[in-house]
């Protein structure tokens, strides 16, 4: 099955059919020449819209994370953006629905397996965490990404680059100063 197939499959399976009725097109990208695999939550309804991943202020975050040009991280060919759900899950009592369970588990091995190039995995939030560490990961987001020189050199765990993290930032400041220099120099080494 190659990347066109997959799509229409997505498109086409059941469990889409609300998002189908909306408009709504799988949110990601993937090429296969892609070497670095950004794996997040679920498309925000601005992304959903505009049809873009990753198309907001967490976006312009996350790309200063990883030290690279949005034309960079918009290339198929380098990066891969895959979320745990590749559709917008709807609004929550506080924030955005959890993406479906299941949904990655269905959906991201035959993307994967058609991108043999990965070279890194950045796990953005608990939910990709969860599913990539499995037990591996600490007892909370924060343990996880304090502890991500454990999982180096070919996975880096971040917290969500959203704006309404800044507590959470100014509450751990060894973030900037030593993840965000590794995942830089990792990012670097997986596109060289």
């Amino acid at each position: 099955m190659g990347f066109e197939s997959i799509r229409q499959a997505i498109v086409d399976h059941a469990e889409n059919a609300a998002a189908r009725e909306l408009g709504y097109e799988p949110l990601y990208v993937a090429g296969a020449g892609a070497r670095v695999a950004v794996v997040g939550q679920a498309p925000g309804r601005r992304a959903q819209e505009s049809g873009l991943p990753w198309n907001d202020a967490s976006g312009r975050k996350l790309i200063e994370w990883l030290g690279v040009t949005e034309p960079q991280f918009r290339d198929p060919e380098l990066f891969a953006l895959l979320p745990m759900d590749f559709f917008y899950p709807g609004k929550g009592a506080s924030g955005d629905l959890p993406p479906r369970k299941g949904f990655a588990e269905r959906w991201h091995p035959p993307l994967l397996e058609l991108m043999p190039g990965i070279r890194l995995t950045v796990l953005v939030g608990s939910y990709a965490q969860a599913y990539y560490l499995g037990d591996r990961a600490g007892r909370t987001l924060t343990d996880t990404v304090r502890a991500f020189r454990d999982y180096l050199p070919d996975v880096v765990p971040l917290v969500h680059p959203s704006p309404l993290n800044f507590r959470w930032q100014a509450r751990n400041p060894w973030f900037l100063t030593e993840v965000v220099p590794v995942l830089r120099e990792r990012v670097a080494d997986a596109l060289a």
